[in-house]
């Protein structure tokens, strides 16, 4: 894919400012779990909707929401088998962090270049629908386009504050299910994966 210069000349560096590493949580089933912590690599998602594009997802600092999601796609899929999360050790290297000014920006230049890409090309635009972000996956998709081929260094990771379920209390502007995704693009940044125990009270640590 190519883009004109402007767009090239207008598209920052990703940043540094995250911190170095974190903690994130994977939820998934008993038999994937066991499998990650002898060794077997993670199997990086690539769907058209996922919300932080291609890559290995992970909630940071958050193993019960990990173990929800595990719980609500083995109730989607109907499955009998026992939900699971592994913890892993991230370095977030090169960063596209969408909490900050850098990142928001990065993501504007990509889908100015998105667009006109599509309009040249009469393209079919991306939507975003509930539960399936697809034009926003396609903006992300393009930035790793943009970036590969003006010989800019890829991303290794991409981070992003959502806001879902209900709030917390009456008129509250925080909400039950906010949480922080990290999605991993180059697998070496995963430094360790651990187990995560579940203790009496059923909260993971």
């Amino acid at each position: 894919m190519t883009i004109g210069e402007n767009w090239v000349r207008i598209i920052s560096e990703v940043h540094r400012l995250s911190a170095s590493f974190v903690l994130g949580y994977h939820g998934c089933d008993k038999d994937t779990a066991e499998a990650l912590l002898a060794g077997e690599a993670f199997k990086p998602s690539d769907n058209l909707y996922d919300w932080l594009g291609p890559g290995i997802y992970f909630w940071q600092s958050n193993p019960d929401r990990a173990l929800a999601f595990a719980n609500e796609k083995k109730r989607r899929a109907k499955g009998s088998w026992d939900e699971a999360v592994v913890g892993a050790v991230i370095d977030m290297g090169l960063c596209l962090d969408l909490t900050t000014a850098a990142g928001a920006a990065e993501l504007r230049s990509a889908h100015g270049a998105l667009t006109q890409i599509l309009q040249q090309s009469e393209g079919e635009y991306p939507v975003n629908e509930p539960g399936r972000p697809k034009l926003d996956c396609a903006v992300i998709r393009s930035l790793h386009d943009i970036r590969k081929n003006s010989d800019q260094p890829s991303i290794d990771t991409v981070l992003g504050i959502f806001f879902e379920g209900q709030p917390i209390y009456p008129n509250s502007y925080f909400y039950e299910k906010t949480h922080v995704q990290i999605c991993v693009c180059n697998p070496s940044q995963i430094k360790g994966v651990f187990r995560v125990g579940r203790p009496n009270n059923g909260s993971l640590v």
